[in-house]
């Protein structure tokens, strides 16, 4: 049940920390394997006009739709916002807390979207992410946002409770701009007596449940609430983070040692994907019994393998924050990033403006010298593209 060592319980997510806030429930709401070859193209009219687009791309931007950049939910900075501008970055995540309400946090992502179109030659709406799980993970809140319980008080309502109260939070994302939501949590924690020494997960109540069975549910009830909303859900974090005592947010070699590519613990996402959602995210862990010499993101069988082929995931495939977790420390910021595309990655997330930068560059580095690899930005930008324009 446990990896080797103890890890610190800080930090629930990549993008944020603890507030010391109490959720409150809200009992009702008002109702709404990439290849190192691209795929073959389809003959439908939005995969054809995605292929038009990726064609009129330059190579800076067709990266750049690749790349989710984070800036602080308040406000991005000026040089956050020269940084997407400059490097034609076409997707943008609110990362930190910020207790503005939903005018204030529609205007941030209104100026973060003009810097995105200021960087493009083609309008392309970005993607505009956040943490809006609930509990300790609630990156937006104040007049406007729901107070939005822990996953785990949210997994002991009925699935149209949930589904409900999703939509409803989902529509306030809408309202500030927000397209994608980075939830629901998908891992299963064995127990609610292992759940306090499980770092990134249990410790903070971010588990629905303690059962696949249980969690499933939840999962598709979340999911279904935010897309009936309009904003996609990201369904996190593949192949699971439940069973592990360290946090990848704060230690290295964090491992599972149980996970398995048949286990019983991947029921959520098969669950998800098989109810059509389009994003998931690969956690930054070691699986020893799957891929014991590649984290998550490096690891083509559980990105190829594992998703693409077992479960038949279609969607895009997104990391979590490969910037500022201790896990990847070990590794330069262009080495994790060509690493992620080279094994199966669509979007790659990264905290800090800057260090987004520093991977654009080596992105296009690499695909200016590799035309292999040029052909997996461009099957990546291909797939953005086509969830866009769906």
């Amino acid at each position: 049940m446990e990896s080797s060592g103890t890890g610190q319980s800080t930090l629930p997510s990549a993008s944020s920390s603890p507030t010391s806030n109490t959720p409150i429930p809200q009992p009702s709401a008002t109702s709404p394997s990439l290849k190192s070859t691209p795929p073959s193209p389809t003959t439908s009219p939005e995969t054809s006009s995605a292929q038009q687009l990726v064609a009129k791309l330059s190579n800076e931007e067709k990266i750049g739709q690749i790349l989710m950049a984070g800036i602080p939910a308040t406000g991005a900075s000026t040089q956050d916002r020269a940084n997407i501008s400059e490097n034609s970055l076409g997707n943008v995540f609110l990362k930190g807390r910020s207790n503005a309400g939903v005018t204030a946090t529609k205007a941030v992502v209104q100026r973060a979207t003009q810097a995105v179109e200021e960087g493009q030659s083609q309008g392309i709406v970005p993607w505009v992410s956040t943490d809006q799980e609930g509990g300790l993970v609630q990156v937006l809140k104040g007049n406007g946002f729901s107070r939005i319980p822990s996953g785990k008080i949210q997994g002991s309502w009925s699935a149209q409770l949930l589904e409900q109260n999703a939509m409803s939070w989902a529509r306030e994302l809408s309202k500030a701009g927000i397209n994608v939501n980075l939830a629901p949590v998908a891992d299963t924690v064995p127990s609610a007596k292992f759940a306090p020494s499980n770092a990134p997960i249990g410790y903070f109540g971010r588990e629905f449940a303690f059962t696949p069975q249980a969690v499933t549910e939840s999962v598709r009830a979340f999911s279904h609430g935010m897309r009936k909303a309009g904003v996609a859900p990201v369904v996190k974090h593949f192949p699971g983070l439940g069973r592990m005592t360290k946090n990848t947010d704060v230690a290295k070699n964090v491992t599972d040692t149980q996970t398995t590519r048949n286990d019983s613990y991947l029921e959520p996402f098969k669950a998800a994907v098989a109810d059509g959602n389009d994003w998931v995210m690969v956690s930054n862990a070691y699986y020893s019994k799957i891929d014991p010499a590649n984290i998550a993101p490096f690891s083509s069988t559980i990105m190829r393998g594992m998703l693409r082929e077992d479960l038949g995931f279609t969607g895009m495939i997104i990391s979590d924050d490969v910037c500022d977790a201790a896990q990847l420390s070990p590794w330069s910021l262009a080495t994790r990033a060509t690493r992620f595309f080279e094994a199966g990655g669509t979007v790659l997330l990264c905290v800090e403006s800057s260090k987004t930068v520093i991977m654009a560059k080596a992105l296009n580095a690499k695909a200016a010298q590799d035309p292999a690899f040029a052909k997996l930005i461009d099957a990546a930008a291909l797939k953005v593209l086509e969830a866009k324009l769906d």
